[in-house]
Protein backbone atom coordinates (compact mmCIF):
# COMPACT_ATOMS: atom_id res chain seq x y z
CA UNK A 1 0.00 0.00 0.00
CA UNK A 2 1.15 3.53 -0.33
CA UNK A 3 -0.04 7.09 -0.68
CA UNK A 4 -0.43 9.64 -3.33
CA UNK A 5 -1.93 12.70 -2.71
CA UNK A 6 -5.00 12.42 -0.75
CA UNK A 7 -5.71 8.76 -1.59
CA UNK A 8 -4.05 5.15 -0.04
CA UNK A 9 -3.87 3.19 -2.64
CA UNK A 10 -3.03 -0.74 -3.28
CA UNK A 11 -2.33 -1.85 -6.85
CA UNK A 12 -1.52 -5.13 -8.28
CA UNK A 13 -4.18 -7.89 -9.05
CA UNK A 14 -3.52 -9.88 -5.98
CA UNK A 15 -2.87 -6.88 -3.74
CA UNK A 16 -6.52 -6.17 -4.00
CA UNK A 17 -7.80 -9.72 -4.12
CA UNK A 18 -6.05 -9.65 -0.47
CA UNK A 19 -7.13 -6.52 0.23
CA UNK A 20 -10.63 -7.48 -0.05
CA UNK A 21 -10.65 -11.03 1.63
CA UNK A 22 -8.78 -9.20 4.89
CA UNK A 23 -11.96 -6.67 4.83
CA UNK A 24 -10.44 -3.16 3.61
CA UNK A 25 -12.80 -0.86 3.10
CA UNK A 26 -12.11 0.24 -0.67
CA UNK A 27 -14.21 3.65 -1.80
CA UNK A 28 -13.25 2.14 -5.29
CA UNK A 29 -11.36 -0.20 -7.38
CA UNK A 30 -10.10 1.41 -10.97
CA UNK A 31 -9.67 -1.20 -13.71
CA UNK A 32 -7.99 -1.09 -16.77
CA UNK A 33 -10.19 -1.63 -20.22
CA UNK A 34 -9.82 -4.79 -21.69
CA UNK A 35 -8.48 -6.39 -19.04
CA UNK A 36 -8.63 -10.50 -18.73
CA UNK A 37 -7.95 -13.70 -16.81
CA UNK A 38 -8.12 -15.55 -14.71
CA UNK A 39 -7.31 -13.83 -11.75
CA UNK A 40 -9.28 -11.09 -12.90
CA UNK A 41 -12.36 -13.22 -13.00
CA UNK A 42 -11.65 -13.80 -9.43
CA UNK A 43 -10.82 -10.74 -8.48
CA UNK A 44 -14.60 -9.48 -10.14
CA UNK A 45 -16.47 -12.44 -8.45
CA UNK A 46 -14.58 -10.75 -5.08
CA UNK A 47 -15.89 -6.97 -6.12
CA UNK A 48 -19.81 -8.24 -7.33
CA UNK A 49 -19.86 -9.96 -3.94
CA UNK A 50 -18.84 -6.79 -1.65
CA UNK A 51 -20.39 -4.41 -4.06
CA UNK A 52 -17.45 -2.21 -4.47
CA UNK A 53 -17.76 0.44 -6.95
CA UNK A 54 -15.28 -0.67 -10.22
CA UNK A 55 -14.26 1.99 -12.94
CA UNK A 56 -13.28 0.65 -16.07
CA UNK A 57 -10.51 3.72 -17.22
CA UNK A 58 -7.35 3.91 -19.97
CA UNK A 59 -4.60 1.73 -18.72
CA UNK A 60 -2.61 6.03 -19.00
CA UNK A 61 -4.74 6.84 -16.36
CA UNK A 62 -3.48 3.89 -13.80
CA UNK A 63 0.55 5.19 -14.71
CA UNK A 64 -0.61 8.95 -14.10
CA UNK A 65 -1.49 7.48 -10.57
CA UNK A 66 1.19 4.59 -9.85
CA UNK A 67 4.26 4.61 -11.10
CA UNK A 68 5.38 0.85 -10.61
CA UNK A 69 3.82 -2.00 -11.80
CA UNK A 70 -0.33 -2.00 -10.90
CA UNK A 71 -1.02 -4.91 -13.20
CA UNK A 72 -3.90 -2.84 -14.42
CA UNK A 73 -5.76 -2.42 -10.97
CA UNK A 74 -5.49 0.08 -8.58
CA UNK A 75 -8.06 -0.11 -4.97
CA UNK A 76 -8.50 3.26 -3.30
CA UNK A 77 -8.93 2.13 0.17
CA UNK A 78 -11.42 4.12 2.33
CA UNK A 79 -9.45 5.26 6.05
CA UNK A 80 -12.28 4.51 7.94
CA UNK A 81 -15.24 1.52 7.83
CA UNK A 82 -18.42 2.47 6.68
CA UNK A 83 -21.11 1.35 9.36
CA UNK A 84 -24.78 -1.14 8.87
CA UNK A 85 -27.88 1.64 8.96
CA UNK A 86 -29.79 -0.70 10.69
CA UNK A 87 -27.37 -1.85 13.07
CA UNK A 88 -26.63 1.40 14.04
CA UNK A 89 -30.20 2.31 14.38
CA UNK A 90 -31.42 -0.35 16.75
CA UNK A 91 -27.64 0.43 18.93
CA UNK A 92 -29.16 3.89 19.76
CA UNK A 93 -32.25 3.39 20.77
CA UNK A 94 -30.55 0.35 22.76
CA UNK A 95 -28.61 3.50 24.39
CA UNK A 96 -32.20 5.20 25.29
CA UNK A 97 -31.53 7.53 22.85
CA UNK A 98 -33.30 9.47 20.10
CA UNK A 99 -31.66 8.64 16.73
CA UNK A 100 -30.44 11.78 14.59
CA UNK A 101 -29.95 10.80 11.39
CA UNK A 102 -28.07 12.83 8.60
CA UNK A 103 -28.90 11.96 4.59
CA UNK A 104 -26.69 13.47 2.21
CA UNK A 105 -28.22 12.76 -1.29
CA UNK A 106 -25.29 13.45 -3.56
CA UNK A 107 -23.15 15.58 -2.04
CA UNK A 108 -19.95 15.53 -3.93
CA UNK A 109 -17.68 17.80 -3.22
CA UNK A 110 -14.61 16.27 -0.60
CA UNK A 111 -14.65 18.87 1.34
CA UNK A 112 -17.65 20.16 1.56
CA UNK A 113 -18.33 16.27 3.02
CA UNK A 114 -15.84 16.85 5.71
CA UNK A 115 -17.55 20.11 6.88
CA UNK A 116 -20.46 18.84 7.17
CA UNK A 117 -19.45 15.63 8.98
CA UNK A 118 -17.36 18.27 11.79
CA UNK A 119 -20.67 20.04 12.17
CA UNK A 120 -22.62 16.49 12.19
CA UNK A 121 -20.40 15.36 15.04
CA UNK A 122 -20.49 18.97 17.40
CA UNK A 123 -24.08 19.15 17.43
CA UNK A 124 -24.98 15.10 18.47
CA UNK A 125 -25.97 13.89 14.49
CA UNK A 126 -26.00 9.90 15.37
CA UNK A 127 -24.33 8.88 11.43
CA UNK A 128 -24.62 10.43 7.91
CA UNK A 129 -25.77 8.09 5.59
CA UNK A 130 -24.62 8.73 2.30
CA UNK A 131 -25.48 6.05 -1.49
CA UNK A 132 -22.46 4.18 -2.73
CA UNK A 133 -22.66 5.94 -6.00
CA UNK A 134 -23.18 9.60 -6.57
CA UNK A 135 -21.10 11.28 -3.34
CA UNK A 136 -17.81 11.67 -2.12
CA UNK A 137 -16.02 9.12 -0.88
CA UNK A 138 -13.44 9.04 2.66
CA UNK A 139 -10.49 10.36 1.23
CA UNK A 140 -7.98 11.72 3.77
CA UNK A 141 -8.26 15.40 2.88
CA UNK A 142 -12.24 14.41 3.95
CA UNK A 143 -10.79 13.64 6.89
CA UNK A 144 -8.72 16.52 7.40
CA UNK A 145 -11.73 18.84 6.31
CA UNK A 146 -13.35 17.21 9.22
CA UNK A 147 -10.86 17.74 11.77
CA UNK A 148 -11.30 14.37 12.46
CA UNK A 149 -14.58 14.09 13.00
CA UNK A 150 -14.86 11.33 10.35
CA UNK A 151 -12.98 9.28 12.57
CA UNK A 152 -15.52 9.24 15.49
CA UNK A 153 -19.57 9.72 13.41
CA UNK A 154 -20.21 6.66 11.95
CA UNK A 155 -21.12 6.71 7.70
CA UNK A 156 -23.17 4.31 6.24
CA UNK A 157 -23.01 3.55 2.48
CA UNK A 158 -26.28 2.68 1.13
CA UNK A 159 -26.98 1.27 -2.25
CA UNK A 160 -30.26 3.18 -2.36
CA UNK A 161 -31.35 5.63 -0.15
CA UNK A 162 -35.02 5.71 -0.68
CA UNK A 163 -34.78 1.92 0.56
CA UNK A 164 -32.75 3.42 3.45
CA UNK A 165 -35.54 6.26 3.92
CA UNK A 166 -38.33 3.58 4.21
CA UNK A 167 -36.11 1.80 6.79
CA UNK A 168 -35.59 4.76 9.18
CA UNK A 169 -39.61 5.62 8.79
CA UNK A 170 -40.37 2.07 9.61
CA UNK A 171 -38.14 2.32 12.60
CA UNK A 172 -39.93 5.41 14.10
CA UNK A 173 -37.92 8.12 12.34
CA UNK A 174 -39.68 11.25 10.86
CA UNK A 175 -37.96 12.27 7.94
CA UNK A 176 -37.25 15.82 6.64
CA UNK A 177 -35.48 17.57 4.21
CA UNK A 178 -34.03 20.98 3.53
CA UNK A 179 -34.95 22.51 0.28
CA UNK A 180 -35.14 25.92 -1.16
CA UNK A 181 -38.21 24.22 -2.93
CA UNK A 182 -40.61 24.21 0.25
CA UNK A 183 -43.01 27.13 1.29
CA UNK A 184 -42.19 26.37 5.34
CA UNK A 185 -39.64 28.16 6.75
CA UNK A 186 -37.55 26.16 9.33
CA UNK A 187 -38.29 28.23 12.30
CA UNK A 188 -41.98 26.87 11.61
CA UNK A 189 -40.66 23.18 11.88
CA UNK A 190 -40.92 21.08 15.01
CA UNK A 191 -39.34 17.93 15.04
CA UNK A 192 -39.27 16.17 17.93
CA UNK A 193 -38.52 12.35 19.21
CA UNK A 194 -36.62 10.29 16.82
CA UNK A 195 -35.58 12.01 13.35
CA UNK A 196 -33.75 11.89 9.99
CA UNK A 197 -32.59 15.43 7.87
CA UNK A 198 -32.18 15.08 4.07
CA UNK A 199 -29.66 17.87 2.57
CA UNK A 200 -29.40 17.59 -1.27
CA UNK A 201 -26.68 17.93 -3.99
CA UNK A 202 -24.54 21.28 -4.58
CA UNK A 203 -26.28 21.24 -7.71
CA UNK A 204 -29.78 20.63 -7.67
CA UNK A 205 -30.88 19.82 -4.45
CA UNK A 206 -32.67 16.89 -2.65
CA UNK A 207 -33.78 14.44 -5.61
CA UNK A 208 -37.55 14.41 -6.47
CA UNK A 209 -38.62 10.97 -5.70
CA UNK A 210 -36.93 11.71 -1.87
CA UNK A 211 -39.02 14.73 -1.52
CA UNK A 212 -42.09 12.52 -1.92
CA UNK A 213 -41.39 10.13 0.60
CA UNK A 214 -40.56 12.92 3.42
CA UNK A 215 -42.66 13.51 6.47
CA UNK A 216 -42.22 17.15 5.67
CA UNK A 217 -39.59 19.63 4.39
CA UNK A 218 -38.34 23.40 5.25
CA UNK A 219 -36.52 26.34 3.79
CA UNK A 220 -33.83 28.11 5.01
CA UNK A 221 -34.96 32.09 5.09
CA UNK A 222 -32.18 34.67 3.09
CA UNK A 223 -32.60 38.54 2.21
CA UNK A 224 -29.73 38.59 0.41
CA UNK A 225 -29.56 38.73 -3.30
CA UNK A 226 -27.63 35.73 -4.21
CA UNK A 227 -30.51 33.63 -2.14
CA UNK A 228 -27.90 30.30 -2.04
CA UNK A 229 -26.05 28.87 0.44
CA UNK A 230 -23.28 26.28 0.14
CA UNK A 231 -24.33 23.30 1.43
CA UNK A 232 -22.47 22.79 4.05
CA UNK A 233 -23.39 25.91 5.07
CA UNK A 234 -27.16 25.31 4.85
CA UNK A 235 -26.30 21.39 6.60
CA UNK A 236 -25.09 23.35 9.79
CA UNK A 237 -27.66 25.73 9.71
CA UNK A 238 -30.51 22.83 9.51
CA UNK A 239 -28.67 20.57 12.44
CA UNK A 240 -28.25 23.14 15.03
CA UNK A 241 -32.21 24.00 14.40
CA UNK A 242 -33.37 20.44 14.63
CA UNK A 243 -30.64 19.52 17.08
CA UNK A 244 -31.96 21.85 19.76
CA UNK A 245 -35.37 20.48 19.11
CA UNK A 246 -35.77 17.51 21.67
Amino acid sequence: MRKRGQEDLTFGIRSVIEAIKQGKTINKILLQKGLTGELIKELLILVNKEKIIVQKVPIQKLNRMVKKNHQGVIAMISPVAYHQIDWLVQEVYEKGEDPFILILDRVKDVRNFGAIARTAECFGVHAIVIPSKDSALITNDAVKTSAGALFKIPVCKVSSLNTAVDFLKGSGLKVFACTEKSETLINKVLINGPKALIMGSEEDGVDYKLLKMTDGNFKIPMSGSIASLNVSVACGIAIHHLANLK
